[in-house]
């Protein structure tokens, strides 16, 4: 049995105890680690065989790459971060072919896909196949944002948390070699055109699917006589990251409903994704019609609100899941968010400006500081307000107090970082969208540290 039922027993209690608790990811601390604990069998290293010819790596970093075995050489699907990732996964497949590679598949451009492929490889030469588009996922692009991307991508996987306060990355495991990472990339020697494109490799018939979602160069890759579907990482066991909180250009929704719906229509007998376990039988189709209608639904709810004149955070408040996608283990908010998607639609879409005038032009934060202090009787008054707020463990009022009071001329800043850092511990306790949660304790560990005694963004 590909997923354990162990992990299905402890998310679906968790599931329900999560219910009614709060809304969106905060749920109570000891819910949100056995929630965090259970998604971590998704990523425990092993080699699963996902059909007779076809085996998936598992946790050897933070995505899977797979091997199809052919009839003089394998095929390797994506190749993991770097090249001692990349060696390692080898050595495991080799337990099960000792054929030489013929070639190299890379589903789209992140660099977790492609970053070891000479891990794979050696000094032989194959072939490598993409999309013609590859390259043109986001983190290749806008470049000139990099120095603070680079910033929040480490907070939002929690690079450097200590080990006790790491979880996982509500896709892939907490620690993985990231030292290498890229230096195994090799650059891809066929491109394959937008459309459907069918090949023969190693006597295995291919077909390669043009699939937009989490990226713009993404493809699936189906294997029509074993139907076998590698579906990148527009389908993961975790509701989709439409918006990354590390920052990312809008992610087109409805491409990627689209495309995860034309990999339903395959009814694939293994659904192998480009993170967690593969899913096998009736469920691959299921989890892929389930996982298209989810998006669309969020994308449809938002667009609703927006005709309706709603602000971004009333949409965001207001959109939910249907009920019956609800209790989906692969849809739980582990990695992307509801919350999240909400508002990068309404950006994609529309910009910045919610049609409300009194937004085009908001006061200075500093000003607009002064004036809530005033409103609150004075800053010595707002600051109790503050303290109030993190004693009854209302950790986000209390943080978007310390965010006023920090502003303010007279205000106490160091009790106002005080309460921040653990007001965010607070929520992070609470969390177990795998993101939230490290972003919370990295930021909170770099006031604590002083890293950002003078930034306050």
């Amino acid at each position: 049995m590909t997923i354990k039922s162990g992990f299905m027993g402890v998310l679906a209690l968790s599931l329900a105890a999560s219910q009614g608790v709060s809304a969106g990811t905060q749920v109570d601390p000891a819910t949100a680690l056995s929630m965090l604990k259970a998604q971590n069998q998704q990523f425990e290293q092993q080699v699963v065989k996902v059909a007779d010819n076809v085996y998936t790596a598992v946790g050897f970093h933070g995505a899977n790459t797979s091997m199809i075995v052919g009839d003089d050489g394998v095929i390797i699907v994506d190749t993991l971060r770097g090249p001692k990732s990349a060696a390692s996964a080898y050595s495991a497949f080799r337990a099960y072919s000792d054929k030489p590679v013929k070639a190299i598949i890379y589903t789209h451009s992140h660099g977790d896909h492609i970053g070891g492929a000479s891990g794979f490889t050696g000094a032989e030469q194959v072939e490598i196949y993409a999309m013609e588009s590859f390259g043109s996922a986001e983190e290749g692009l806008n470049k000139s944002v990099n120095p603070i991307k680079i910033k929040r991508n480490v907070r939002q996987f929690g690079r450097n948390l200590p080990p006790h306060e790491r979880t996982n990355r509500g896709v892939a495991p907490a620690g993985t070699e990231d030292r290498d990472g890229g230096t195994g990339f090799l650059a891809p020697t066929v491109k394959i055109p937008h459309g459907i494109h069918k090949t023969t490799i190693a006597g295995v018939d291919l077909e390669f699917h043009y699939g937009p979602g989490e990226t713009d160069d993404a493809m699936f890759v189906w294997l029509p006589a074993e139907k076998v579907l590698f579906s990148g990482d527009n389908f993961y066991s975790a509701f989709p990251n439409l918006y990354a909180i590390r920052g990312t250009a809008y992610r087109d929704v409805l491409d990627w409903s689209a495309s995860v719906a034309k990999m339903a229509e395959l009814k694939p007998r293994s659904l192998v994704p480009g993170h967690t376990l593969p899913i096998q039988g009736a469920a691959a189709t299921t989890a892929l019609a389930d996982y298209s209608e989810a998006i669309r639904s969020v994308y449809d709810q938002t667009v609703t609100g927006i005709n309706e004149g709603k602000s971004p955070e009333q949409i965001a408040h207001e959109v939910a899941l249907p009920e019956h996608l609800r209790d989906k283990p692969y849809l739980t908010e582990f990695y992307g968010t509801v919350h999240h998607a909400v508002r990068a639609i309404y950006v994609g879409l529309l910009g910045w400006f919610d049609g409300n005038p009194t937004t085009l032009n908001p006061l200075e934060p500093r000003l607009r500081a002064e004036k809530i202090a005033e409103l609150a009787g004075g800053t010595r008054k707002l600051t109790r307000q503050m303290q109030g707020a993190l004693k009854k463990r209302d950790y986000q009022w209390a943080l978007e107090l310390a965010d006023q009071v920090k502003w303010l001329p007279d205000g106490d800043q160091k009790l106002a970082r005080e309460v921040k850092i653990k007001a965010l511990r607070g929520l992070a306790e609470r969390e177990y969208n795998a993101p939230n949660r490290n972003y919370y304790l990295s930021y909170a560990n770099e006031l604590e540290s002083g890293q950002l005694n003078q930034i306050w963004f």
